[in-house]
Parts: C-alpha cells; sequence; structure tokens
C-alpha cells in the first residue's frame, strides 16, 4: 500500500518553501522573461521577421518556457532534496515507515509541479507581448509535464551526489542552461550550417524544445516520434538510476 499522507507530507513542506521565496520562485522568472522579450523579441526580432513562418518574437516563446523549466526542474529538485541531507533531518524520514518511492514521489512532484507553475507563469507573460495560438494544447501540456518530470528525477540525482552548495549550482549553471541555448531555444537549428545541424543532434535538449515548438506552431527541427523517443530514453536512465541509487544507498547510508 502507497502512504499518501507520507507523499503529502513532504509535497505540501517542498510547496511551502515556493511560498517563501516567491520573489526568486515567481518574480524573477516574469521579469527575465520580459527581458528576453524587449532583448530579443524587439531588438533582434526587428531584423528578422520570421523563423519558418512564425514571427520571431512568437517563436521563441517555447524556447524561453523550456529554458525556464529545465533550470528549475533541476534547481528545486536537487535543492529540495540536498537540504534535508545537508541539515541531517533527512535520516528522520529514512527511518519513518515511508518508502523510496514514495520519498521520491514526493520531492520530484513538489519540483516538477513548481516548475509547472513557473512555465506556465511565463507563458501568461508571453501573451502580453505577442499573439500565440496553440495548435496542439494536449501535446504542449504532455511536453510540459513529461518535461518537468524528467528534469526533477535530474535534479534529484543531482541533489544526491552533490556533497556541497557549489556542485548544486553547476550543473544547471554551466551544464543545463548552455544546452538549452545551443538547442535551439532562440532560432531553428535548421538556420545553422550543415555540419553544426548534425552537431546539435547530440544536443538532447533540442529534441524538448523541437517537440514543445511543434505544439505550438506545427512546425520542428525533428520528428514528432523523435522528440517523445529522445525524452523517454532519458526518462528510463533517469529512473534506473534513482532506483539503483536506493537499492545501493548510495550518498544515504554514506
Amino acid at each position: 500500500m502507497i502512504n499518501f499522507q507520507a507523499i503529502k507530507t513532504i509535497y505540501l513542506f517542498e510547496m511551502a518553501r515556493m511560498k517563501r521565496t516567491l520573489g526568486q520562485s515567481v518574480a524573477s522568472p516574469v521579469i527575465s522573461t520580459s527581458l528576453y522579450f524587449v532583448v530579443f523579441g524587439s531588438a533582434i526580432g526587428s531584423r528578422i521577421n520570421e523563423v519558418e513562418g512564425v514571427s520571431y518574437a512568437s517563436f521563441i516563446v517555447p524556447g524561453l518556457i523550456m529554458l525556464s523549466v529545465l533550470t528549475n526542474s533541476v534547481t528545486n529538485a536537487s535543492f529540495g532534496i540536498y537540504l534535508p541531507r545537508f541539515a541531517g533531518t533527512i535520516y528522520e524520514i529514512l527511518s519513518a515507515p515511508i518508502s523510496y518511492v514514495e520519498i521520491l514521489i514526493g520531492y520530484v512532484g513538489a519540483a516538477a509541479t513548481k516548475s509547472i507553475i513557473v512555465g506556465t507563469l511565463i507563458l501568461a507573460t508571453a501573451t502580453l507581448f505577442v499573439d500565440l495560438n496553440i495548435q496542439h494544447p494536449f501535446w504542449m501540456l504532455f511536453f510540459l509535464f513529461l518535461t518537468s518530470i524528467t528534469f526533477s528525477l535530474l535534479g534529484f540525482i543531482i541533489g544526491v551526489w552533490a556533497d556541497n552548495f557549489e556542485k548544486i549550482q553547476i550543473i544547471p549553471l554551466l551544464v543545463i542552461t548552455p544546452l538549452a541555448f545551443l538547442g535551439g531555444s532562440f532560432y531553428s537549428i535548421k538556420m545553422l550550417p550543415p555540419l553544426w545541424q548534425k552537431i546539435s543532434m547530440a544536443n538532447p535538449v533540442v529534441y524538448l524544445i523541437s517537440g514543445f515548438r511543434w505544439s505550438f506552431y506545427n512546425t520542428a527541427d525533428v520528428s514528432l516520434n523523435v522528440s517523445l523517443i529522445m525524452i523517454s530514453l532519458f526518462l528510463i536512465v533517469c529512473l534506473a538510476t534513482v532506483r539503483w541509487i536506493f537499492k545501493t544507498g548510495y550518498r544515504f547510508k554514506s
């Protein structure tokens, strides 16, 4: 039997932390998105009329949402599990009548929820600057949920692996954000020279942004099926890694 009360307790505790940092959790992404629209949408958009039949200001909306969702998912989940490890309270949770699966659902569920809220706020902010017509709303929500959960799992893994705050911050800053910028957040991969197009295909974020952008404008750098396969593979890898962590007690028993 699943202990729903335990999951609820962890989930609500993590969500309460978001309320205590509304400025960082809510105001920061909204302000950042507005600045992106001013700089990229207005300054660069005035020189680029359309990208694959979509106005440039509208074209960058899915990329902006994915950029924030990726970074917030990783950051929220990594800090969520690292802080109780740092404070030593994680051992109280581990000694309670609660399984590893329930711990995972509580922490990852809260981190994914926060990211979805941020993504929704950015989408709402974007409507103040451009006219949006989401062609496939179901697929848009599906990619948003799947990406949030997958990268929250990645953040959970990072939070378990890290033994100091610097290691938690270095992955989003030096890995996730650059991959998002180079993954077609602000441009189409098809605009690159052939060699760089092939190199970009090694970037897993390309498939996320491509599939998410397809749900908006019915245009993508790679096919929908390829995007779904890649994100599913990444999800499976993350789940397998988490299973190994719990099975071996990595960082929890040492």
